[in-house]
């Protein structure tokens, strides 16, 4: 039996859960498996055994649904940056430490990738789902400014200018058009070089 004190859900949250997995899970398959401008909102609706209507309630767009899905693999590639982050002898190697995760799951599916970043920069900052996706990047950015200021003696104003350079040769180089057929250690390699070259004074 459940202790007293341990919080539970009731039955209604408990449906909101699961269908939200469902959502979650159905999109995650169909995005993988058609890329996001080939599935619609129906498909993941009837993959997920709910309404459109439901499903509307969870995301009102395919961009907030693909938001939905990726956040949580977003956040997971932060966890793994944290990691290597810990054993990075260079300062360049702690940044890219925290990038190559990211870069990872952008590539994963190339034209959701795009699209992901996309709805991130261009969508409503008031949109729960367009919000956790820029508090990853404002998380991701914080966490290599922690890291050049402890560990690489950076001071705390230059740090946070360089995480924000770092932030955005990453993702402008995701985004362009001419790099959608490259090769995603071509990609790192070149996000890299730039991102060395703003630290070349730092070891």
């Amino acid at each position: 039996m459940m202790p007293a004190s341990e919080p539970h859900m009731g039955r209604r949250e408990r449906n909101k859960q699961q269908k939200l997995e469902r959502i979650m899970a159905a999109a995650s398959k169909l995005f993988a498996e058609r890329g996001v401008d080939d599935v619609t909102t129906q498909q993941i609706a009837d993959a997920a055994d709910i309404g459109t209507g439901t499903l509307f309630l969870y995301a009102k767009t395919k961009g907030e649904l693909l938001l939905l899905v990726q956040n949580a693999n977003y956040a997971a590639a932060l966890d793994r940056g944290h990691a290597a982050a810990s054993a990075a002898p260079t300062a360049v190697d702690a940044v890219m430490a925290y990038l190559r995760p990211i870069i990872e799951c952008n590539r994963t599916q190339v034209e959701n990738g795009r699209t992901y970043l996309r709805e991130m920069v261009f969508g409503d900052p008031a949109e729960p789902h367009h919000a956790a996706a820029l508090e990853i990047v404002a998380r991701t950015e914080t966490s290599i400014v922690d890291t050049l200021t402890t560990r690489h003696r950076i001071d705390h104003e230059r740090a946070a200018t360089i995480a924000r350079i770092s932030s955005a040769i990453m993702y402008v180089t995701l985004s362009a058009s001419t790099n959608i057929a490259a090769d995603t250690e071509v990609l790192f390699e070149n996000i890299r070089r730039q991102i060395a070259t703003v630290l070349t004074d730092v070891h």
